[in-house]
């Protein structure tokens, strides 16, 4: 099997070029060789996506069975049609991974995959879409809505359309969970968001990769929701990260009434908590029919514990300062609900 690999110097595509290279497939990888180094291997042509003198040496490179899409996040539609048509004639199949914000319901309503999607042209260029009063829809789930369609014109029924949600684990760059377990390694009274027993559904990076690369080997296209199939409870996720650090700290349980009165971001300053119904409804038994096998969440947690002790060092981003309640301002809601404020002064990560 010869996969091209969009990407691949970070998370995700780390994980796909790993995984691949563990089947014994022909890696290339392509990408602008600023976002950490690729693993060895593999072939890696460096180029620029939005240049077509890149695109057109990159397809004489070729030919490959499929090309896994794994860099397309902040990008146009136009962007991505450009280089969809660009690799066409050199590429069997296109594995796009995509995002549960394409849809239109989201965050609010439960999702399958005939849940309406975001309208957008396949050429839209960067300033198309809106995000609305509330947070949704977003301008980026209108981008990532019309650069599916880009995939979809392009190679019609060998497009393979991933959509996850949250994707967490070793070399994370957004930073929820290395936030957690950095806060419950402090220890003290944990401020987090009722109710403990709200189920969460994220997925870890190897396991979306693997899904990914068996798509890329299979037949046919379609698309594919991909959220954890069994839920754990938020207050069981904060359970684990406090038995994994070792911190010696508890959960102060506010209610999100609460915390909107103290001005805490959902999704960034608490991370992983929304209080919109559908944000952890998403329903990923098509995957799960089609091959999708999810390790515990316990593990990942476990493993992305063992990758920050050992000096792991994801790529850095600016959506990583986003995460994380500052710790006074957690301090200050702390003493508001009567708690008293970490004995543990914050610790500072590199």
């Amino acid at each position: 099997m010869r996969i091209l690999v969009l990407g691949g110097g970070w998370f995700l595509g780390r994980a796909v070029i790993e995984g691949a290279l563990a089947r014994g497939w022909d890696v290339t990888a392509f990408n602008r060789g600023r976002s950490g180094a690729v693993p060895e291997g593999i072939t890696t042509v460096r180029g620029d996506r939005t240049d077509a003198t890149d695109l057109k040496r990159l397809a004489a490179s070729g030919p490959w069975d499929a090309v896994i899409d794994t860099s397309s996040g902040e990008m146009s539609p136009r962007t991505v049609l450009a280089a969809a048509e660009a690799l066409r004639p050199a590429a069997g199949r296109w594995v796009h991974v995509s995002t549960v914000s394409v849809y239109q319901g989201w965050p609010h309503q439960p999702l399958t995959e005939d849940s309406p999607l975001l309208d957008a042209p396949a050429d839209a260029d960067e300033s198309f879409g809106h995000t609305g009063a509330d947070g949704s829809p977003t301008q980026y789930g209108f981008q990532k809505a019309g650069a599916e369609k880009a995939v979809r014109r392009t190679f019609d029924d060998a497009a393979v359309i991933l959509r996850p949600g949250v994707i967490l684990g070793p070399g994370e760059y957004v930073g929820r969970l290395p936030w957690w377990l950095r806060r419950a390694e402090r220890g003290g009274a944990i401020l987090a968001a009722a109710p403990s027993l709200r189920p969460i559904q994220p997925v870890d990076v190897r396991d979306v990769a693997a899904f990914a690369l068996d798509q890329a080997a299979r037949d046919g296209g379609g698309a594919f929701n991909l959220a954890h199939p069994a839920p754990l409870s938020i207050g069981e996720f904060l359970t684990h990260c406090l038995a994994v650090t070792g911190g010696a700290g508890h959960v102060v349980w506010a209610d999100p009434a609460v915390l909107a009165e103290h001005g805490v971001r959902q999704w960034t300053e608490m991370p992983l908590w929304r209080t919109a119904s559908g944000v952890w409804s998403v329903d990923a038994s098509r995957a799960v029919a089609a091959g999708l096998s999810c390790r515990p969440l316990t593990t990942t947690i476990d493993d992305t514990w063992n990758w920050l002790k050992a000096d792991g060092r994801p790529v850095q981003h600016p959506r990583a300062a986003e995460h994380g309640i500052a710790p006074h301002k957690e301090s200050a809601i702390l003493a508001a609900l009567g708690h008293p404020p970490s004995r543990h002064p914050p610790t500072v990560h590199g």
